[in-house]
């Protein structure tokens, strides 16, 4: 039957992407970065990359031991922002609370509700560099329509991070939706500051690959719908210089 035919080609589909990651996240292992084919238009299918080097950034202020006497930053936020560590930062938060991220952009702002019970490690790792104002300024440097929006790199060439890395903390398959927050990386537990807002079929179709720690939950149909209105399909980089603001942190 055509239904049945079509449920093939689906998951032939399915199968030659997933296939294609997986190759590419061993050949690239050791330049780290990741690339996975989607399907772009009705017979193109166009290679994307999600890439979280963790290189160094040397436009920054001051180089802090994460785990050192240092320690957590306030909860109110660093007096001087802080773009470069040495180690992955303490545990800062409490994850019996809620912990919240106003994402100020260019195109306006949007709210992400951070799940800090499900990937604790993670947001203690966003929260810690968010009150660091690590992300101030920090640009989207990749925007592909109907799948992802994606920054966090502050070198903004999608090859910098914050100098350390954390663990995966992966979802179950079929976890991605419009509007989830996940964590870029470079193949298993290698993540470090770049994140991407899931924007469309693409994005939700995902293997559970990448960390899920949160979800838009206010300026998605706006904010967000603005800035991956100047994304570009292949590279997907932006048709014009989109960046975050601030990102600033409450908790409840």
């Amino acid at each position: 039957m055509p239904t049945d035919k079509r449920a093939r080609q689906k998951e032939g589909r399915a199968a030659r992407q997933q296939a294609l990651l997986e190759a590419q996240q061993k050949q690239g292992r050791r330049r780290r970065i990741v690339r996975f084919f989607i399907p772009i238009a009705i017979l193109a299918v166009a290679a994307v990359v999600f890439s979280n080097r963790g290189g160094d950034d040397t436009s920054g202020d001051q180089t802090v031991a994460a785990g050192s006497a240092a320690g957590c930053p306030p909860a109110a936020g660093a007096a001087v922002r802080k773009t470069k560590f040495t180690k992955a930062p303490p545990m800062c938060i409490d994850t019996s609370k809620t912990y919240l991220a106003t994402v100020k952009t260019t195109k306006g702002e949007f709210t992400i509700t951070l799940d800090a019970k499900k990937a604790p490690k993670t947001v203690n790792s966003f929260v810690f560099l968010a009150r660091n104002k690590f992300y101030d300024g920090v640009k989207f440097h990749r925007i592909l329509p109907g799948f992802v929006v994606q920054g966090g790199d502050p070198q903004g060439t999608g090859q910098g991070g914050p100098g350390y890395q954390i663990p995966d903390e992966l979802p179950q398959a079929g976890e991605y939706k419009v509007g989830s927050v996940a964590m870029a990386n470079a193949g298993p537990d290698t993540n470090g500051s770049q994140f991407f807002v899931v924007t469309g079929p693409e994005g939700v179709q995902l293997p559970p690959k990448y960390t899920l720690f949160g979800q838009v939950t206010k300026g998605m149909e706006t904010t967000v719908k603005a800035l991956e209105a100047v994304g570009t399909p292949g590279a997907g980089t932006p048709s014009e210089e989109v960046m975050m603001t601030s990102v600033r942190i409450t908790e409840r």
